[in-house]
């Protein structure tokens, strides 16, 4: 179910999927394996989109510290 890049960044994946399960209600536990393929598949969206929102977040922070310190070298 996972791409190739979520494989490689999994402990990420397994933070947000804690997340997504915590707002549903659910624990992270042997009961899981008794969701739905359906479920499992919309929980796995919600993931992806924590973790589009973060990247993006992350780039916008980069990009501030970055002016921020263009402006400081500049005067």
């Amino acid at each position: 179910m996972l791409t190739k890049e979520e494989k490689e960044h999994k402990e990420e994946i397994i933070i947000l999927t804690e997340e997504v399960l915590h707002e549903k209600g659910l624990k992270c536990d042997a009961s899981i394996a008794k969701v739905s393929e359906g479920d499992l598949n919309e929980i796995l969206e919600k993931v992806r989109e924590l973790r589009r929102k973060k990247k993006v977040s992350n780039s916008k922070v980069i990009v501030e510290n970055t002016l921020q310190e263009e402006e400081v070298s500049c005067t």
